[in-house]
């Protein structure tokens, strides 16, 4: 069972040729502590430690008692979903989607999880509004605290978990609205606007769904871990995140499936408008050849009737325009225009 941090002691300045140097002062760790304890309920208590530093960890190895392995896997990067199980504590790693404004994408953030049977801890190694605002909320509200706490460790697991799951539908909602604006925007807008609007939104969905895919057989896994330190007439709550992360696969599903539809459809709607573009040239092409010819055969350097004449000019120039009305005539009884 972790412990709560001891306090430092603070150290007078040494002295060196009659000058005061102050040591550096180290790096304050940044462990955030919420507990609860009753006569009716066991103690239990959440350590929550936001993008662990240096400091932070040194913290953890100092006062928890966990296996070496998790604390790489807790220092290192790109760590894959799993759940790892103990004789008194379950290691937790999931990823959920949050969004980088610096790169203006999703990416996957990491939640590491250690639970035992009277404490939980959690280490992001981002910033989860959920997780964040859950916890104040334990902070603040004694009798929220109470109501979640008095039930075990598993239950406030699937409090946190629930939250994040929670917060995943917003941003699929976000992402549909996408796809029906860029829907509307199919035969309006320019063709290159909408390959690039259509390119963001399936590099988003094909971020959610590298996120998702391996969370869904750890969390089904997690489900049968858990059962230890959940109540008995609680062990069917964890199959409620299993559905969500479900309807979360499912979605996307749908939504790549319409995103390819989308494609294919701007790809018709591109093809179309070429089509027009080369018919019309094609009709200007034929109407200017006859045109072309019957110009060249009088530009030829020969005599022939009424040459030298308005007359024979005008007869030409009248010539040119019965054959361009024949020929669109004859376009339009066709219906190529």
């Amino acid at each position: 069972m972790p412990n709560l941090p001891k306090p430092r002691l603070r150290r007078t300045a040494r002295t060196r040729g009659g000058v005061a140097t102050r040591p550096t002062e180290p790096e304050r760790p940044n462990v955030e502590v919420v507990e609860f304890a009753s006569d009716d309920a066991p103690a239990l208590r959440w350590i929550n430690i936001e993008r662990p530093r240096p400091a932070d960890r040194a913290w953890l190895e100092d006062h928890c008692d966990f296996h070496p392995l998790d604390y790489e896997d807790v220092y290192s990067r790109n760590q894959r979903p799993k759940v790892d199980e103990y004789d008194d504590y379950l290691f937790v790693v999931l990823h959920f989607p949050a969004y980088d404004k610096t790169v203006g994408r999703l990416n996957a953030a990491e939640l590491d999880v250690f639970v035992g049977p009277d404490y939980i801890v959690t280490l992001p190694n981002t910033e989860l509004g959920p997780l964040t605002r859950l916890f104040h909320r334990c902070q603040e509200d004694d009798l929220f605290r109470e109501q979640l706490f008095s039930k075990g460790s598993g239950r406030l697991l699937y409090e946190v978990l629930d939250d994040l799951f929670d917060y995943c539908f917003p941003i699929l909602d976000k992402i549909g609205h996408k796809l029906d604006s860029v829907e509307d925007d199919l035969f309006e807008k320019r063709a290159e606007e909408v390959v690039r609007d259509l390119s963001n939104v399936k590099q988003e969905i094909i971020s959610y769904r590298k996120i998702i895919k391996p969370e869904r057989t750890t969390l089904r896994l997690l489900e049968r871990r858990v059962e230890r330190f959940l109540p008995h007439e609680l062990d069917l709550y964890f199959d409620d995140i299993v559905d969500g992360a479900e309807r979360i696969w499912d979605l996307l599903d749908n939504y790549k499936e319409v995103v390819e539809g989308l494609e294919s459809t701007n790809e018709s709607v591109i093809s179309h408008r070429q089509n027009d573009v080369l018919r019309v040239l094609t009709v200007f092409s034929a109407i200017l050849l006859p045109l072309t010819l019957l110009a060249s055969v009088f530009g030829m350097n020969v005599l022939f009737p009424g040459e030298g004449t308005r007359a024979a000019f005008w007869a030409i120039v009248a010539a040119l325009g019965v054959v361009a009305a024949a020929a669109l005539g004859f376009f339009r009884w066709k219906r190529w225009l």
